[in-house]
């Protein structure tokens, strides 16, 4: 697992654990990657972490030689729109560079493996919905045109473009998926759901850009691990498979939904309604209005279903903050309110 000590490869880690997998946790440790998102599984035997970038050909040649994974799943990625907007160099190297740096190292890998090992050999890179750029109308299906918008979209698009050149032209067995929004326990608090519960937690004011209409799918990052898991056993070599919940929301309503769960579960000391507090603030460059994917080919190829609908999840995901104070305490003095990400 590449990126496995951020907030969606961290669950994923958690989840192949506990069927009993044994995983190899390869990850930089950049500001949203923390070892405290795996402190569960650090000192189990089926799990070694490594510190270190897919961009270090030689670090990850010697690793899939060492264990001989049957998979190799990539969560290595830049991933907030609004950081892209100001530095998209990083995003460059390591969306782009770091996957065709793992991609080589995996195709030197099964070049010189045994037939044993190459057989059931799968590489799963795991994209987003933005590569897409944004859909006004219905939703986006696998085969549905790329138009990014931001750097970060325009460079995970380039790496999946990358992943369908190495399965078309070296015969590489790799699998893409594009998810939508995701959330839930771990992830970094720039991201909209958790800068919120923390901002309205400290009393301080809700910023949302613009209108705050801009609508997303949002994916519980349960929903996601299982969907991860489908693909990996059953999908077919080749293929892109888009995850998604289907339970579309606009910016304001999640942070309003949140806002009720507060109102419930922590109220500000001075009796206001949390949603009295949010403030609308100058958009952002280019930001894509709507995104909708169509995960129908999932659905009836691989027969995944979501499990979690939205307003269960957001409260189980507010609730974990709550009871988590020692793990945001601690990932928070890491942030320093580099823009807000108010709207992924």
């Amino acid at each position: 697992m590449t990126g496995g000590a951020g907030f969606i490869g961290s669950n994923f880690v958690r989840h192949a654990i506990a069927l009993d997998r044994s995983v190899v946790t390869l990850d930089a440790l950049t500001y949203a990657g923390s070892r405290e998102n795996l402190i569960s599984v650090m000192d189990d035997a089926r799990h070694t972490f490594v510190e270190g970038s897919i961009a270090d050909q030689s670090l990850v040649t010697r690793l899939i030689a060492e264990h001989r994974p049957s998979a190799i799943v990539n969560f290595a990625a830049e991933s907030h729109v609004d950081r892209s907007i100001d530095g998209p160099a990083e995003f460059i190297q390591s969306n782009i560079v770091g996957v065709f740096a793992l991609l080589e190292a995996a195709r030197d890998y099964l070049e010189a493996a045994r037939e044993s090992d190459r057989a059931g050999f799968r590489f799963l890179h795991v994209s987003t919905d933005e590569v897409y750029g944004s859909i006004e109308n219905d939703a986006a299906t696998e085969d549905s045109p790329y138009a990014p918008s931001s750097p970060y979209a325009a460079s995970k698009a380039s790496a999946d473009h990358l992943v369908r050149a190495w399965n078309h032209t070296y015969g590489l067995p790799t699998l893409i998926t594009n998810c939508s929004n995701n959330y839930g326990p771990y992830q970094f608090p720039e991201k909209l759901i958790p800068l919120m519960i923390a901002k309205a937690l400290r009393s301080e004011p809700l910023p949302i850009y613009g209108d705050g209409r801009q609508e997303r799918d949002w994916l519980h990052v349960r929903d996601h691990c299982r969907a991860l898991t489908a693909v990996l056993e059953i999908g077919r070599p080749g293929e892109t498979y888009n995850i998604a919940s289907g339970e579309t929301r606009s910016n304001r309503n999640v942070v309003e939904d949140i806002c009720r769960i507060l109102d419930r579960l922590s109220p500000r000391s001075d009796g206001t309604p949390h949603a009295a507090h949010i403030q609308s603030v100058q958009d952002r460059p280019g930001h894509d209005r709507r995104y909708a994917l169509s995960a129908q080919k999932l659905e009836t190829d691989l027969k995944w279903r979501p499990e979690t609908d939205f307003s269960r999840g957001l409260e189980e995901t507010v609730t974990w903050y709550l009871e988590n104070h020692d793990w945001v305490d601690g990932v928070q003095s890491r942030y320093a309110g580099e823009r807000l990400g108010r709207a992924d």
